[in-house]
């Protein structure tokens, strides 16, 4: 059975040779459509991976609440915006000392500033860094990794200590980029922050770089960022994932304690979990694939046709060959077995070259986009069994024509 297989491939790798332009047509064809599925699910696949690090670090067992919950409101039928009031400090502050839920740990943050200068000894930044208040809990429920050094504690936090942990650019690539940042002393807005510790690099989120900020403790941001109406975020883990509803319930009943609202008032902020983003994030990879496997078969319908339609013309051409193989005592199953392996062939080579090219677009395009390649192991198998499908179907026909062939009609055609 072995030496029949090998023995067909031979068979149709020659045939592959003498119609050559035919072929070579119908492998690009076939490729174009494994290209542009395996390309597209290999970008899904990077996307998907990169917003699921971005977002879904911190875990499943979080939520955030902050002033919107990213939605319109829909009245009259057309959508106008619901104006919600920011989160004060007080009232953030107020939250944490009432919600008492167990085994969860609240933090309260706010961006300072997006535009701060930071100098180290002779040296300066361009004013484009992001400068944050935090607490002891914001790096865990975040989901940020110190590499160097260590986070704040609450020793640091209670007294207003003048230090402060990094972006890994700081360390990387710029003022802290030739010496041990541990200890070093940065400058912003004219106070001395000792750095304690750097993180592990984050990227970019939607432009936006992660490693190019300086987390200080909040009281000490207060004092020297005091713009009026700072809005302020609450983040809250919790240690047992399956008390995350109750946790929610119970954040969302002490919120509304404190904004002082009565039973039959709308929520005037937004509660966020972690989990919901996540399950946003698959929803959306989810059109993208569907998408891409539409484009895919509809480019595949094509050169399945084409791959029948050389196989079609390949018979008819090789009918006197088809006859002396009969004549020489070839079964029905031999003639439409040396058609079918010939068509599988084709097929194969299209999807190896289709797989090839498609993974070298993704690459390339993850590349320029800066996000981290993902070897799309689902999406090869995915164009492995589609081209074997095309060939398979495609091979059909022709094979069965082809046994069929009465011997004696086919060693009279010329």
């Amino acid at each position: 059975m072995i030496g029949l297989f090998r023995e067909n491939v031979k068979i149709a790798l020659g045939s592959i040779r003498t119609q050559l332009l035919r072929t070579v047509l119908t492998i690009i064809i076939i490729a174009i459509g494994i290209t542009a599925l395996v390309g597209i699910l290999t970008i899904v696949a990077a996307i998907d991976n990169n917003l699921n690090t971005s977002f879904a670090s911190m875990g499943s067992n979080t939520f955030n609440i902050n002033q919107y919950e990213n939605r319109n409101r829909s009245s009259g039928g057309s959508e106008i915006e619901k104006i919600n009031p920011i989160i004060t400090y007080i009232e953030a502050k107020r939250f944490k000392e009432l919600y008492n839920f167990p085994f969860t740990h609240t933090s309260l943050s706010f961006n300072a500033t997006s535009t701060a200068e930071v100098k180290f000894e002779n040296q300066k930044t361009d004013p484009e860094i992001t400068v944050i208040g935090v607490d002891e809990y914001f790096m865990p429920n975040s989901g940020l990794e110190v590499t160097q050094g260590r986070s704040f504690n609450t020793f640091d936090i209670s007294n207003n200590v003048y230090s402060c942990v990094v972006g890994s650019d700081f360390v990387s690539k710029g003022l802290l980029k030739d010496v041990n940042p541990i200890g070093k002393l940065l400058t912003v807005r004219g106070a001395k922050f000792k750095v304690i510790g750097v993180l592990k690099e984050r990227g970019s989120t939607f432009g936006n770089s992660q490693d190019l900020r300086v987390f200080i403790p909040i009281q000490v941001a207060r004092s020297l960022f005091s713009a009026p109406n700072i809005n302020y975020s609450i983040s809250t883990m919790i240690d047992k994932t399956e008390l995350l509803d109750a946790a929610v319930d119970n954040a969302l009943n002490t919120m509304r304690k404190v904004r002082k609202l009565n039973p039959v008032e709308e929520n005037n902020f937004g509660i966020s979990r972690s989990d919901d983003l996540i399950n946003r994030i698959a929803s959306i990879t989810g059109v993208l694939s569907i998408s891409a496997w539409v484009m895919g078969i509809i480019t595949i319908l094509g050169s399945s046709i084409a791959l029948m339609n050389i196989m079609v013309v390949s018979v008819t051409e090789r009918t006197r060959e088809i006859g002396v193989r009969k004549a020489l005592g070839a079964k029905k199953s031999t003639i439409a077995f040396q058609f079918f392996i010939e068509t599988l062939t084709i097929g194969q080579i299209g999807g190896l070259f289709g797989i090839v090219f498609g993974i070298l677009i993704g690459y390339l395009i993850c590349l320029a986009a800066g996000w981290d390649f993902v070897i799309p192991w689902g999406a090869m198998m995915a164009a492995f069994i589609t081209s074997f499908i095309v060939a398979l179907v495609s091979g059909l026909y022709p094979a069965i024509k082809a046994s069929q062939l009465d011997p004696i009609e086919a060693l009279r055609y010329e």
